[in-house]
């Protein structure tokens, strides 16, 4: 494969080869998103016809280097918290049966430098609760729920 993914066995080819798995859908809901290659991984599913949907921090989906705008502008669709606080979940779920959670923001930083760790569980009582999560927090911030002023 010519792309620009890592193809060695390492913990970030290991997440793309199961994010890249996804033929129906990937949500995914993430504090901090700015692993250009998550982001290219991303887009190639959008590209394939996966249904992406995002869930971010709106404090964070903002800052140099973040992939929210170039998933954004792909036609991926995104949405995020309006609310003080953070929106702090990190997990994805990849065609509604295989869960993808633990410590790791998708930023070079966690998985280049930072001690950070990944689960990933097929099992449906463990991937219900996060779909559901998901679910709601999505309607939740959907923007014809946005107060201004």
């Amino acid at each position: 494969c010519p792309c620009p993914l890592p193809h060695g066995d390492c913990a970030l080819s290991r997440l793309l080869r199961r994010l890249l798995s996804a033929r129906r859908s990937l949500e995914i809901c993430l504090f901090a998103f700015s692993s250009p290659q998550l982001g290219h991984a991303v887009r190639l599913l959008h590209r394939r016809g996966v249904r992406v949907r995002i869930v971010t921090d709106a404090q964070y989906m903002g800052l140099q280097g973040s992939q929210i705008g170039l998933l954004r502008h792909a036609g991926i669709q995104v949405r995020h918290d309006q609310e003080s606080g953070y929106m702090h979940h990190k997990f994805a779920i990849v065609d509604r049966r295989t869960l993808i959670t633990g410590s790791l923001n998708w930023t070079t930083q966690a998985i280049q430098n930072n001690r950070e760790n990944v689960l990933v569980m097929e099992d449906a009582e463990y991937v219900k609760p996060f779909l559901d999560e998901f679910e709601r927090i999505w309607e939740e911030y959907n923007p014809v729920n946005y107060r201004f002023f």
